[in-house]
């Protein structure tokens, strides 16, 4: 069993989307028991087992399916081994399934003090933090615990990216030119979400520069600026609290959901 625990750390440390699924009750003669556990990950590996045979395949179709399912993360499957899958064990398996999803990716384009204490507070409610900046004093451990660090031109690390409608982006470097040369970079590309720090003004000049540029109306409507809760945030902290809450009120939802909860951008 510490294999199979040691599999399941390195599926959550290399944020690979799985369910788990346990054998939760039995009932008569069945191949495995209460506790008997099965890891079947979206990339088709399987680790553990619940019995082999039709059972487990019928368990990781049912596992494979969940994690198709946006809407669901749990289920249940109680089946009959001899009435519904024909196998001679005659007994009843009961077992629960539990998607894990991949941490959202929050990439930080800057490292100065917002960026400090977003990371902080994105990493408490599950966000797997990058952050870009080639200002070695600004970008240090000690400032970014726990946190992936490159050390590079922000612009460049955005052209460069991939990012998938897992990541979210948010612009914040200590140079407005250089917010924009970011944002040109990424908004052409997949995302869940992408912003940019600054006031109202700011955004407003971005925006306009982003069509001289010939960027598309609706994608430059995706682009959130200025960026967080309007809570009336002054210091940096404050101004994290109400980005988070924004970032995770876009991962919990879809974005018209959002946008009717009444979510306003913050002001200043």
């Amino acid at each position: 069993m510490q294999s199979f625990y040691r599999d399941l750390q390195a599926l959550i440390d290399e944020g690979t989307p799985f369910v788990l699924c346990t054998v939760v009750a039995s009932h008569g003669s069945t191949p495995q028991k209460p506790g008997s556990k099965l890891l079947v990950c979206r990339d088709g590996r399987l680790f553990g087992t619940v019995g082999g045979g039709a059972i487990e395949q019928q368990i990781v179709d049912a596992a494979r399916a969940l994690l198709a399912d946006a809407s669901a993360s749990t289920s249940m499957l109680e089946t009959h081994l001899t009435h519904e899958l024909g196998m001679c064990c005659g007994g009843r398996m009961t077992v629960f399934l539990e998607k894990h999803e991949a941490a959202p990716a929050l990439v930080l384009f800057g490292a100065g003090h917002v960026a400090k204490e977003l990371a902080a507070l994105a990493r408490h409610v599950g966000f797997a933090l990058t952050v870009v900046d080639d200002r070695a004093e600004w970008l240090t451990a000690e400032r970014f615990p726990g946190c992936t660090l490159r050390k590079a031109l922000p612009d460049d690390v955005a052209r460069e990216l991939e990012p998938t409608a897992n990541h979210f982006l948010a612009v914040m470097t200590h140079d407005h030119p250089l917010d924009q040369r970011c944002v040109e970079a990424l908004l052409g590309k997949p995302f869940g979400y992408l912003g940019v720090i600054g006031s109202r003004r700011k955004a407003e000049r971005f925006r306009l520069r982003l069509r001289q540029a010939g960027f598309a109306q609706e994608r430059i409507d995706l682009l959130e600026s200025p960026m967080g809760v309007a809570i009336g945030a002054l210091t940096p902290a404050e101004i994290a609290v109400s980005i988070v809450g924004r970032l995770v009120a876009v991962r919990r939802a879809e974005r018209q959901q959002v946008k009717a909860r009444h979510l306003a951008p913050v002001s200043s």
